[in-house]
């Protein structure tokens, strides 16, 4: 890259910053402190601990090893916001991050405030380093992740109210079509290159790119829909074990799960909790919050299976990718699909098949960067697409999320797949 090129990097990363930065703190609005600090379960963290990470992670990364002179703001939040990083030192415990009262919304929004500017100042005044540029590039990135974790956790934190408040904005301009019939598309047997091919921004559990070899499978041309996963509740379900992982039986009878998570039934009537209050279940919007495990009963239910995410790839790469929702509109909430639209991205997260593992060759980054991926390889299932909490700009194809299987608060919903030979 030459030194012009580097300039006009700096320069709209310097922008970016600013417009992810803006994205966060509009996510803010409509929320009073105590929203921001609940904290319903060990996995979803409160608003506030998110607001502090993102800004710790470039304190962190960026201006304490690399900026001459710069003192922290304050040494205690090099354990406080610590998320995972065994490298970096002392970690406060996760399911404890509700407790923390102090420091105030105030002096976290303070604390956000004087790395922004540290950090910009020091982009205006200086040509960085292609490795500072780069964690930048990753911090604007892993602070896009926390946007969609601020949306996912606030709504479980929420649904712990017997209110069940409101706290997002009710949607315009749904379309009032159904989507139509699942219908599945054949894809022959094929060697394809799956993986980054290297142009823009990727996470390294994307890399490296490789070969697979992917027998024949049909794939549905949409995700699975709430009215038919409601027929899945009303012929039993949730009360056939030979439709279940034993795992995931288990987990079914021990929580209780008899429905996904956020839906209601009152009188009969079925209803769900969105970011803009109870509304009645829309038949036609794509089904999420759901486990792996109530993912996959369902595609034996209905005598079919989830995707590897080698054929989601695939498929994806193949299609002319019409879209679903994503975080800019506002709402929270995946709203019925187009007739025909295919929503490979947006909408909801669809779980795969597959078990979060390494491509072949990768490697994570040195030092405790190299800890953002890699270290969670184990005890994970990938899901694809985005959903309706994802920035757009956050996503591509080739993105491989993952979450243990028993999870349902994400925005996660699925595609079917089937065998080259299936029939139907």
């Amino acid at each position: 890259m030459n030194a012009r090129d580097a300039t006009n990097w700096q320069a709209l990363l310097a922008r970016r910053f600013v417009a992810v930065r803006d994205a966060t703190l509009a996510m803010l609005h409509g929320l009073s402190a105590e929203d921001c600090m609940l904290q319903s379960m060990a996995e979803a963290s409160p608003v506030k601990w998110h607001l502090g990470h993102v800004a710790w992670f470039f304190e962190t990364f960026v201006l304490e090893p690399r900026l001459p002179g710069h003192e922290p703001f304050d040494p205690a939040f090099r354990e406080l916001f610590n998320s995972y990083y065994v490298g970096v030192g002392a970690r406060h415990p996760r399911g404890e991050r509700g407790l923390l009262s102090r420091p105030s919304l105030e002096r976290v929004l303070a604390y956000q405030r004087s790395v922004s500017e540290r950090l910009l100042a020091w982009m205006g005044e200086e040509a960085l380093p292609a490795e500072a540029l780069d964690l930048i590039e990753l911090g604007l990135q892993h602070e896009q992740q926390h946007q969609e974790l601020i949306a996912t956790d606030l709504k479980h934190h929420l649904w712990c109210n017997p209110l069940l408040p409101a706290w997002g904005s009710v949607p315009e301009g749904r379309t009032e079509v159904a989507p139509g019939p699942l219908r599945f598309r054949r894809y022959d047997a094929a060697l394809v290159g799956i993986g980054h091919a290297g142009d823009g921004f990727a996470f390294d559990n994307e890399s490296p790119r490789h070969r697979v070899w992917t027998e024949a499978f049909e794939l549905a041309d949409r995700p699975v829909s709430n009215g038919e996963y409601l027929a899945f509740i009303r012929d039993g379900g949730y009360e056939r074990p030979d439709l279940w992982l034993s795992d995931g039986w288990d987990a079914r009878c021990r929580q209780a799960w008899d429905m996904p998570l956020y839906w209601l039934r009152r009188a009969g009537d079925w209803y769900c909790y969105t970011s803009f209050g109870v509304q009645s279940l829309d038949e036609a919007e794509p089904v999420c919050h759901l486990s792996y495990y109530e993912a996959d009963a369902y595609a034996r239910w209905a005598g079919a299976r989830l995707p590897t995410e080698q054929e989601w790839e695939r498929a994806a790469a193949e299609a002319g990718i019409e879209e679903g929702d994503f975080a800019e509109a506002g709402v929270f909430h995946p709203r019925r699909l187009r007739p025909g639209c295919t929503a490979f991205l947006g909408g909801v997260w669809e779980w795969t098949q597959s078990a979060y593992l390494p491509y072949p060759g990768f490697r994570p980054a040195a030092g405790a960067v190299g800890e953002y991926n890699g270290k969670f390889m184990i005890n994970q299932m990938v899901l694809r697409g985005g959903s309706c909490a994802t920035p757009r700009s956050h996503l591509r194809t080739t993105y491989r999320n993952f979450f243990p299987p028993a999870s349902r608060w994400q925005y996660a919903g699925l595609r079917l797949a089937r065998s080259g030979d299936s029939h139907g």
